[in-house]
């Protein structure tokens, strides 16, 4: 692996094509600089923001059983408000995806928190379905502007760093969400308020630091161009996102298991009602893949790939004899060798295709992982909804959830196979790689 080196804050920034900015501006541009964040800091304030956003994305989860309570819906109800947010991130990736190598990352990052906390006033203020349906949509294409800008922004101040915490801040941002809002529904009051009014608080401090920091892109023609909906790749990316695409459909599906259906199956198989338990499920999962990414962050690439199919494979195997024969201990087992898989799944495919897509291609890249990722979390969770309401109940349908999982992660195998016999999967991740 290259030297993870931080981009000097004297570094003048450089044009969306790789080009140094216009230096012509003088000391009023010396001046600017003076005021703004170092990079490595910078780097950490974009890594936080994909966390809060995740997190807001997955606080909702253990409160669905407060919303069934207080307003009498059924499964499927559950699992199209998490759908709705699956769809909404999707149309803000091919959307708005590729806007901030146009506009700049600041401009949409301060746009995406804006949204954000509007989107966390609509939660608290919610009385009925309408309105958490409302809230996911705004978070969900607030999300998806967000996560192009905010990756391509971490890879522009540092790539070799700024590929890994793209892999692994998805993983903190989901666990720490899930086991929060926990905490909160189990022991705080008004949980249905404090949640999001402490996610609003977050947002507004977040926007105060992004304003703070150097944009790393100038302007270019075309912004409104780019709003339009295209699925392109380079060319040097097309090969290895064949052999990315299935791992990251594959484990973005199990994450859409755990976050629609996880916290109903942990409280079917443990007889309890806490709603911390309901969330232990997701954090377990996202907790285990995150600590997965850093763990193997300097392993070649193929080997982070190969055992995070193959862990995925072993952990779904464990959940599914786990909850067939009501075993609390080997569902958190499974679950917890399962997170090794995503973490591993998805590391694994941002190494296999982000290092290869030039400086002003990072955003559009990382956008069409992410829309890969979020059919994979979404669609098959509504799918999943569904099958509770009509077909075989709750137990049957995370069974058929997870064989398909499975299935899933064995197609992915044979596409790293292939792959890595043409060469298709780069060994290491470096800036020129």
């Amino acid at each position: 692996m290259t030297n993870l080196s931080v981009i000097p804050a004297s570094k003048p920034a450089r044009t969306s094509d790789g080009a140094p900015a216009d230096a012509g501006s003088g000391s009023a541009a010396v001046s600017a600089r003076g005021r703004r964040l170092p990079p490595n800091v910078a780097l950490y304030v974009l890594a936080s923001i994909t966390i809060s956003f995740l997190a807001a994305s997955s606080a909702p989860t253990p409160l669905y059983a407060v919303y069934q309570a207080e307003w009498g819906f059924d499964p499927i109800t559950t699992t199209v408000v998490f759908g709705v947010y699956a769809v909404a991130v999707l149309l803000g990736l091919l959307t708005m995806g590729k806007l901030s190598d146009h506009v700049g990352r600041r401009p949409v990052l301060l746009a995406a928190l804006a949204a954000q906390v509007v989107s966390m006033v609509v939660f608290a203020t919610a009385d009925g379905v309408p309105g958490l349906l409302v809230a996911r949509i705004v978070q969900g294409l607030s999300t998806g502007a967000a996560l192009g800008a905010i990756g391509a922004g971490m890879m522009d101040i540092d790539r070799p760093r700024g590929t890994i915490t793209n892999a692994v801040v998805p993983g903190i941002g989901t666990a720490t969400g899930a086991l929060a809002s926990g905490l909160v529904v189990q022991f705080l009051p008004a949980p249905t308020h404090l949640v999001y009014l402490g996610l609003l608080a977050v947002f507004v401090l977040q926007a105060v630091a992004v304003a703070l920091m150097a944009e790393t892109v100038t302007r270019k023609p075309g912004a409104l161009a780019s709003l339009v909906p295209e699925i392109k790749l380079p060319r040097a990316v097309r090969r290895p996102m064949l052999v990315a695409a299935p791992v990251l459909f594959a484990v973005w599906a199990l994450a859409g298991l755990y976050g629609a259906l996880g916290p109903s199956l942990a409280r079917q198989l443990t007889g309890s009602r806490s709603e911390v338990l309901g969330g232990m499920s997701l954090f377990v999962l996202a907790g285990v893949a995150a600590v997965s990414v850093v763990v193997l962050r300097k392993a070649a690439t193929r080997t982070v790939m190969l055992t995070g199919i193959l862990a995925l494979i072993a952990g779904v195997a464990l959940t599914l004899v786990s909850i067939r024969d009501s075993s609390p201990t080997g569902f958190f087992v499974g679950t917890a060798i399962a997170g090794v898989g995503f973490g591993s799944g998805f590391q694994g495919g941002i190494r296999t295709v982000m290092p290869l897509a030039r400086p002003h291609e990072s955003s559009g890249v990382l956008s069409l992982l992410f829309v890969v990722s979020y059919l994979g979390m979404g669609v098959p969770a509504v799918i999943a909804g569904f099958l509770v309401v009509h077909a075989g109940g709750l137990t049957a349908t995370a069974q058929e959830y997870g064989v398909a999982v499975i299935a899933l992660a064995a197609f992915a195998l044979l596409g790293l196979v292939r792959g890595g016999r043409d060469g298709a999967v780069p060994a290491r991740v470096g800036g020129n790689a």
